[in-house]
């Protein structure tokens, strides 16, 4: 019965573990995006000082709303990337001794006719 428990505590941290990725990989595109929007901002903005853009007030406070906005959806995903990736390796250490505490057995060879 022990092993029961066991299985279904596996299939359970199997299942958090497919959630915690999902988390991951979501957490990887909203960095990608949040550098795009920085990098964008930064853009708009010395395109502005050096001439290449006309001078705009809405530019500007666009640029600079986006600059921000990137910097502060980075940290928060980069906090959240690191939190989840601590998660996996530990619901991953957990699976294995649950793994390992399994008493497995060995099948014998089957002769194919």
């Amino acid at each position: 019965m022990a092993e029961d428990d066991s299985i279904d505590e596996i299939a359970m941290i199997e299942a958090r573990l497919e959630h915690l990725a999902a988390v991951a990989e979501r957490c990887r595109k909203i960095i990608l995006a949040s550098k795009v929007a920085v990098g964008g901002g930064i853009a708009m903005l010395l395109g502005m000082l050096i001439g290449l853009l006309g001078p705009s007030q809405v530019a500007a406070i666009g640029s600079i709303a986006a600059v921000l906005g990137g910097i502060v959806s980075l940290g928060s995903n980069v906090s959240t990337l690191q939190q989840t990736m601590a998660a996996i390796g530990a619901a991953e250490l957990a699976r294995s001794e649950l793994i390992g505490g399994i008493d497995l057995r060995v099948v014998g060879d089957i002769k194919r006719s």
